[in-house]
């Protein structure tokens, strides 16, 4: 089975307060059903068998966006066996 990791950012960014899209879309990866999951204040990942992940960033996008996200960044890499690219 096919293994992806996603790394995202949303913009907007506010350096006080976590702008609602960026909780929106750290909620969608959290209770995805992904197998890893960090995020960060400038930055997150999650990784996990490729139709979770898809599923997992057609969602990102449309409720981040929807959110007021201004722009979406992220990269989808194909992983190797045990995780490695």
């Amino acid at each position: 089975m096919m293994r992806l990791r996603v790394e995202f950012t949303t913009e907007p960014f506010d350096l006080e307060e976590a702008p609602r899209h960026a909780v929106v879309a750290r909620e969608v990866v959290q209770s995805a059903e992904l197998d890893a999951v960090d995020v960060g204040p400038f930055g997150n990942t999650a990784e996990g068998e490729a139709d979770g992940v898809l599923t997992a960033v057609d969602a990102l996008l449309r409720k981040s966006l929807a959110a007021g996200a201004t722009r979406v960044s992220l990269q989808v890499n194909v992983l190797g066996e045990g995780g490695e690219a």
